[in-house]
């Protein structure tokens, strides 16, 4: 062996012996601390001073033929009468206990004895070798918890020390088991690591058990104890589950804020400073001053000890980083004449309030000076300052200019809550609609009812939007108000979602734009004279939008025959230009049979509805002929080539033969009709058809199907179930997920299927219903 090694070998042997000599020293130490509380006990009870009590304590231990240490530990149980002589057990001494392992009273006791010097460090190590290393556990981590629910490692035992750096703070919300259990303020036992858990001592391959307990002091949480087993550990005994509760109890005796400063009241700062709870019940940001002395006493300047949640920086800097720096280092521009360090220097000395309703605050960032007006209050309380601010920012002149120009464009606000029903107008909405103030809100579900009844199918669509789609919406209309009063209104909402897409509330503004309504009469009659133009493609639209009202009322009367029950719902195309050529028919022929039709012209405007119209209308006479579906396509195909300007559509044809409920039916290019039978829902399978008047000769494809009782079959054009962001074969999807929706009622299940429908290209829609009684 070389020199070298030899010479490194003797160091480690060295350093081990003092490491060990270190070890007894606590050891004696702590020891020293029970005995010598146990005499003072003894004392105190006229067993004279403290030598004779001594020497009284050496011999009760010999009479009892019981360790010195053990019968320290009992004297001091049964004088203390704490939460450490609850946590032990009824019998102190058990079988299972060898002859060189302390009874449970002595190791609570010594580890309460190594605690007392008030150092989280030393108490940390001293719970775990006393204590906790008995009872398997093998780390354990004294957590000291910050307002705002931070965590800083106070004392630390059985933990790497790289281990204890990395997690020496913890900020707010990074969900470790102890700020769980501090949430919660409740113990948390983990017999079993949960995968993926966050603390100290938690890795991707770390297991064992983990008892994470918080630490109070008279109710108040100071820390959290966090006790670690390499093992996994069955629940915990009633006994071992109060020694852990004793043990942090012991520790929040030793964390900041358990004791007051002598002679200040509490610590500002701490859990239990009046002025921090002051500061934290304002609604304003706050701060809480300490002064700075220099070495003739004289104060020279203040350190920032707390503030509050409210608190926001000039610079732009977190509430941590601000905390404990001078008030001179964060701010070194209120040095300044008249600046905000003389007035606080003014009112530390004394003791006189100030406040201020507009002083300019400045701050530097990169060199740049950062100025912000704001009304301050600064107030002494014993010998600390609290300075309170309220900064006058953009958002505040803001809302005091949205206030003017409500009130200047006749704009009033609202929020309805959908869940309570409880809705909320101001002042200038009530004068909107011509109430009183103490008149009842209208909810938008009534809105139709104060509107002009030409005015009903916009607000409907709009509630329908807001309320049922779930997405903004506007619309205008003309407010009739009870004393005889029309007024043109505006209204815009928009709905309030939970993270789960439901509806919560609708918030909105009304605003009344009869001003502007009458200026734009005007202004369109003289658009009219000079765009002669534009006007009459306005009475092409117009036209052929009453041509289709004519002939497609909205909810025709239903038929019945020979126990078939029909159903009709039209919807129009919400913009007037876009009148469509989509058409229906429920209509009992002379042979008794039911023709039931549905088609879609391509196209909108004046040549789609009349396109609609004559192949509406042929169909019909040719249906007279008794032909099947198939041949009435090809006969309407032919008609839609060469007697229309070249029209094409797509359409449907069924008949229907009560005696002996079969429907034979054809399609032109139309998509599928929908079966609901039972608790099932599907498509029909397609027969072959092309769209009519693509060609000047055609042949259709005949599909049949016999109804049973109680069955529903839909047929619809494509406004119900078109959408421009996803594909014909994922909107049928959605329809038959629709569709399949329990409804007693064949109408209101065609009215669910318009509310509910996600169709988004503003295309008319027709959708027939038929259910066989």
């Amino acid at each position: 062996m070389s020199g070298d090694e030899r010479g490194v070998e003797a160091l480690a042997a060295t350093v081990e012996q003092l490491r060990h000599d270190v070890a007894l020293a606590q050891d004696s130490a702590d020891a020293r601390t029970l005995v010598g509380i146990a005499t003072g006990i003894l004392v105190e009870r006229g067993h004279g001073g403290p030598t004779e009590a001594a020497r009284h304590l050496e011999q009760l231990a010999a009479d009892a033929r019981v360790p010195l240490l053990e019968l320290a530990a009992d004297i001091v149980d049964a004088a203390a009468h704490d939460s450490v002589t609850d946590a032990l057990p009824a019998r102190r001494f058990r079988a299972d206990e060898g002859p060189h392992t302390p009874a449970a009273a002595l190791r609570m006791r010594a580890a309460e004895a190594g605690s007392l010097d008030g150092d989280p460090q030393a108490a940390a190590e001293s719970l775990l070798e006393q204590a906790l290393a008995p009872l398997g556990a093998t780390a354990l981590a004294v957590w000291a918890v910050d307002r705002g629910g931070a965590l800083t490692l106070a004392g630390h035992a059985g933990f790497p020390p790289a281990e204890a750096d990395r997690w020496r703070y913890v900020p707010p919300g990074v969900g470790t088991l102890a700020q769980r259990a501090l949430a919660e303020r409740r113990p948390h036992w983990h017999g079993e690591l949960p995968a993926g858990a966050l603390g100290i001592g938690c890795g991707r391959d770390t297991g064992g058990a983990r008892a994470v307990l918080p630490a109070r002091v008279a109710g108040r949480v100071l820390g959290v104890l966090e006790v670690c087993w390499p093992y996994a550990q069955p629940p915990l005994s009633a006994v071992v589950e109060r020694q852990l509760d004793a043990l942090a109890e012991l520790c929040a005796h030793t964390l900041p804020g358990s004791v007051p400063e002598a002679g200040e009241g509490a610590v500002p700062g701490s859990a239990e400073s009046p002025l921090v709870d002051l500061a934290d019940g304002l609604l304003d940001p706050a701060l809480v001053l300490r002064p700075v002395l220099d070495d003739r006493g004289h104060v020279t300047d203040f350190r920032i000890a707390y503030t509050n949640e409210h608190f926001t920086d000039l610079a732009g800097r977190s509430r941590a980083a601000v905390t404990g720096m001078r008030l001179l280092e964060a701010y070194p521009l209120a040095a300044r004449n008249g600046g905000l360090h003389e007035h606080v220097l003014r009112v530390h000395a004394t003791g006189e309030p100030f406040r201020a309703e507009r002083m300019t605050l400045t701050a530097l960032v990169d060199q740049v000076t950062i100025t912000a007006v704001a009304a301050v209050g600064i107030g002494r309380y014993g010998d600390s300052v609290l300075l309170s601010m309220r900064t006058e920012d953009e958002a505040t002149r803001l809302a005091t200019l949205l206030q003017h120009a409500q009130r200047l464009g006749r704009i009033g606000g609202f929020e309805e809550n959908t869940v309570t029903g409880e809705i909320i107008w101001n002042s200038q909405l009530y004068a909107l609609h011509g109430l009183p103030p103490t008149a009842s809100p209208v909810p938008l579900a009534r809105l139709h009812h104060h509107a002009h009844p030409d005015d009903s199918v916009p607000i409907n669509r709009f509630v329908r939007t807001l309320l049922h789609h779930h997405r903004p919406a506007s619309t205008a209309f003309r407010l009739q108000r009870a004393d005889g009063v029309v007024r043109h209104i505006r209204v815009v909402a928009e709905p309030v979602l939970d993270p789960a897409d439901r509806l919560l509330a609708v918030r909105g503004a009304y605003q009344d734009v009869s001003s502007q309504h009458w200026t734009e009469v005007a202004l369109a009659a003289t658009r009219d004279r000079l765009a002669d133009t534009e006007q009459r493609a306005a009475e092409r639209n117009r036209l052929a939008l009453q041509l289709q009202q004519a002939i497609m009322p909205p909810a025709p009367a239903p038929v019945h025959a020979s126990g078939l029950h029909v159903a009709v719902r039209y919807r129009p195309a919400e913009k007037d230009h876009l009148v469509g050529g989509d058409w229906y028919d429920a209509v009992v022929l002379p042979s008794s049979q039911v023709l039931l039709t549905v088609g879609d012209v391509a196209g909108h405007g004046i040549d789609a509805a009349t396109g609609m119209v004559v192949l509406r209308n042929a169909l019909r006479g040719l249906a007279a002929t008794g032909a099947g579906p198939a041949q009435l396509l090809s006969w309407l195909n032919t008609v839609a080539h060469h007697l229309t300007e070249r029209v094409t559509a797509t359409a449907i044809c069924g008949l229907y033969t009560p005696q002996t409920g079969v429907l034979r039916w054809a399609r032109a290019g139309h998509p599928p009709p929908v079966l609901v039978r039972g608790g099932s829902t599907g498509a029909l399978p397609l027969p072959g058809g092309i769209l009519l008047g693509a060609v000047p000769d055609a042949e259709y494809e005949e599909e049949q199907l016999t109804l049973k009782s109680g069955d529903r079959l839909l047929m619809y054009t494509d406004g119900l179930v078109e959408r421009r962001d996803r594909s014909v074969e994922r909107s049928l999807e959605q329809l038959l997920a629709a569709a399949g929706a329990p409804v007693p009622d064949l109408e209101e299940q065609l009215d669910r299927l318009l509310t509910h429908s996600r169709s988004d290209t503003d295309d008319d829609t027709c959708l027939i219903g038929i259910q066989l009684d």
